[in-house]
């Protein structure tokens, strides 16, 4: 079951563009438990870094993914062909295995992401062309708590 929005993803050409939009212009606080400065959160599978800002006081996020120089990751391919902007929205989920599943069954088309060591997901993408133009991720409810990605 899909247990609420996590975060609404954007892409930025650097972490200065992203934070003048986020920080300087809509007044969002960086979450620096979860996007240790300067460098972020490195996503390996995308090789881009990923940097959290909070809405308010709620549970809301805005992750900012600004890929590495060089990249030819589909963030970076994204960047390229679509500029700054709106990137991917993410629900929360109590069973990241099982709402994939769902997912799946329902029509969605999963993109594979490398798993941890153990063979657990830490996160779960689907291709917008299966779900109405919209890049989606599934988080488990206890995202911070995940171990990260194999690289």
């Amino acid at each position: 079951m899909l247990v609420r929005v996590d975060h609404i993803g954007i892409v930025a050409a650097s972490f200065e563009e992203g934070w003048s939009m986020l920080v300087d212009q809509m007044g969002l606080a960086i979450d620096e438990a979860r996007s240790p400065l300067p460098g972020g959160l490195y996503f390996a599978p995308e090789h881009a870094h990923a940097y959290f800002f909070t809405v308010g006081e709620g549970e809301t996020r805005v992750e900012m993914l600004v890929p590495a120089p060089g990249s030819e990751s589909g963030t970076a391919r994204f960047l390229t062909r679509n500029g700054p902007g709106l990137h991917h929205l993410a629900f929360a989920c109590e069973d990241l295995d099982a709402e994939a599943e769902r997912l799946a069954t329902a029509g969605l088309v999963e993109i594979e992401l490398p798993r941890t060591a153990d063979g657990r997901r830490t996160a779960s993408f689907f291709h917008p062309n299966h779900a109405g133009g919209i890049l989606t991720e599934l988080v488990t409810v206890d995202f911070d708590a995940m171990p990260k990605a194999a690289e």
